[in-house]
């Protein structure tokens, strides 16, 4: 029996360039909460979940109990900035790409349900959408692999039959976590040498150029890849 054969997109700096949002807006959360955090610093962290981004940022020592109140400041001043949100160069067609060949296909996102919500209308690709999962779906945050382990579930796709699309090093960890090929894209500004370190089976610009090199891609790969 053939086994199904699915691809996972990473939402945020993949597919959404909210990015630079996010890290505005953890910038403004820390700064009001007493914590002057570097940008730069922020940025290295995007990507992570919210619980994780915190604890590297903040160290072991922090205040705990005040975790819970920097994540709902991020949220609430992210909020503000959903009306400004773009899909990045590729998006929608790479959906629709992979879903016309055969792909399940599968958003793997960090955000909260009501986030990932509004990143789907964004997106506006519901029809080449099989499954969408956030962080209420997951038991750890990434770079821990249970934020790729919901969505194989949702589509019942093995993970030695799935391709990952992420923008960061986080996603390219937790890929490697389950023995899954991660496709790097730098649109969310980490760099391809960061990403190839980190494990990266190849690297694009962006979602676009992915596309245009679709036959060549890990994802090509996959389409030509025996599963019975």
């Amino acid at each position: 029996m053939t086994q199904r054969k699915g691809v996972l997109f990473d939402v945020d700096g993949t597919l959404v360039d909210s990015n630079y949002l996010h890290v505005l807006s953890w910038w403004q959360a820390f700064r009001k909460a007493g914590h002057d955090v570097p940008m730069a610093q922020i940025h290295r962290c995007v990507g992570m979940g919210g619980d994780k981004l915190v604890a590297e940022l903040l160290g072991d020592d922090r205040d705990m109990d005040h975790d819970e109140a920097l994540k709902a400041s991020h949220g609430a001043v992210y909020s503000t900035h959903w009306p400004s949100l773009r899909t990045l160069p590729g998006a929608r067609d790479v959906l629709l790409r992979a879903h016309e060949s055969g792909l399940a296909v599968v958003l793997a996102s960090s955000a909260e349900q009501a986030e990932l919500d509004v990143l789907r209308q964004v997106i506006d690709a519901d029809d080449a959408i099989d499954a969408a999962t956030s962080s209420t779906d997951a038991e750890a945050s990434k770079p821990a692999p249970n934020i790729l382990e919901a969505p194989l579930e949702a589509v019942d796709v093995r993970s030695e039959n799935a391709v990952f699309v992420g923008d960061a090093v986080w996603d390219v960890i937790a890929a490697k976590e389950l023995g899954m090929p991660c496709i790097g894209v730098e649109s969310g500004g980490t760099t391809a040498a960061h990403l190839t370190e980190a494990g990266a089976v190849e690297v694009y610009k962006d979602t676009a150029e992915l596309l245009a090199s679709w036959e060549k891609s890990a994802i090509g790969k996959l389409l030509a890849k025996r599963t019975d």
